[in-house]
């Protein structure tokens, strides 16, 4: 029925009908606009995380807007407006520039974290309909990367074309920082990293090789002790590889002098040195092809059981990778376990 509104300057009449209407549709307005913002919100973040990064990157605002194609005023108001909702400043201003504080580290590491969530959720969606999208990212030691990672990551884009991968060549230091960003999904190393922070997927020991030119006067044994090798110019890894710290160890402990014609932490250095003199130097067998396709020959180098080198494939402990990362730990650790495997048939 008609309900009646009176006043002193007006009067009309309005249909409840009509109110219901107009009550419903504000509702919906309001959740629609609320679904709207909740939608937006990711997008948001995503953009925001983008212009914090870069400006810390870049340490100065005015280069960061340079990059991202927009002005350093409303570069610096996105700024300002996120750490006006947050109830802090991010980053510490200067004449020098700017730099994250520790509230900007805790917010970047908030953000990255975030993303491999939501990476990893993206992942597991398309590995539901059937599809194994993504990127795999990697940080491992320089000795990997010219035979055991590119034949791995071929092997697994012929059965998964669609991921792309993400390879950084970084020392334990720098992958145990790369994991606790959520940086990489997985470090392949040399060392291990602490164990309350860090799981350790798969591991397999290694042994060194001595590795000199074909026409080289060692060439033909079976085996070499690094007492015969010293008699002969040495091309040596720095001490900021495992290998040249084990190879020091070992001379340490032996009494013998291991003094470098040439030191570098290059492997592609060190080995075309080596393949142009009649320098000797030191290889574990993983940075090694399966043939003598560069060049060079090896022979297995004995040494002291004490001096053994592991490589080991790590992750974040706790955090559950992304499809494809997970099945591209799988296919290391099947590698690691068939490398053991081998070494106790070559034995019997």
């Amino acid at each position: 029925m008609p309900f009646r509104i009176s006043g002193n300057s007006h009067l009309g009449i309005i249909d409840l009908s009509d109110i219901f209407v107009a009550l419903f549709a504000v509702r919906n307005d309001i959740r629609l606009s609320r679904i709207r913002a909740e939608k937006a919100t990711p997008m948001r973040n995503l953009l925001i995380y983008r212009y914090i990064s870069e400006v810390a990157k870049s340490g100065s605002v005015r280069k960061a807007a340079e990059k991202l194609a927009i002005t350093p005023s409303s570069l610096n108001r996105r700024v300002q407006s996120f750490e006006y909702e947050i109830g802090a400043p991010i980053f510490e201003r200067s004449s020098k520039g700017v730099r994250l504080n520790p509230a900007g580290e805790l917010v970047v590491h908030s953000f990255r974290k975030h993303l491999a969530e939501i990476e990893e959720l993206k992942a597991r969606v398309e590995d539901l309909k059937g599809i194994r999208r993504g990127n795999v990212s990697v940080s491992a030691s320089q000795a990997l990367l010219p035979h055991f990672l590119p034949t791995h990551i071929l092997q697994y884009q012929k059965q998964f074309p669609g991921v792309d991968f993400s390879v950084v060549v970084a020392d334990p230091v720098e992958s145990e920082q790369a994991l606790l960003n959520y940086e990489v999904d997985l470090a392949i190393l040399f060392s291990a990293l602490p164990t309350e922070s860090f799981e350790t997927i798969a591991r397999v020991e290694q042994n060194v090789f001595a590795i000199m030119a074909p026409t080289h006067p060692l060439v033909g044994n079976k085996k070499l002790r690094l007492s015969q090798c010293i008699d002969y110019p040495l091309a040596l890894h720095d001490s900021s590889f495992s290998i040249g710290q084990i190879l020091e160890a070992h001379a340490y402990s032996a009494r013998l002098p291991l003094n470098a014609v040439i030191k570098s932490n290059s492997f592609i250095l060190l080995q075309n040195y080596i393949l142009n003199s009649n320098a000797v130097g030191f290889e574990i067998e993983i940075g090694l092809a399966d043939d003598d396709a560069n060049g060079l020959v090896k022979t297995p180098l004995v040494l002291n059981s004490s001096n053994k080198i592991a490589v080991q494939l790590i992750q974040l402990r706790g955090r559950t990778l992304p499809v494809a990362a997970a099945k591209f730990a799988q296919q290391i650790s099947l590698a690691f376990n068939q490398m053991e495997e081998n070494k106790t048939n070559s034995r019997c």
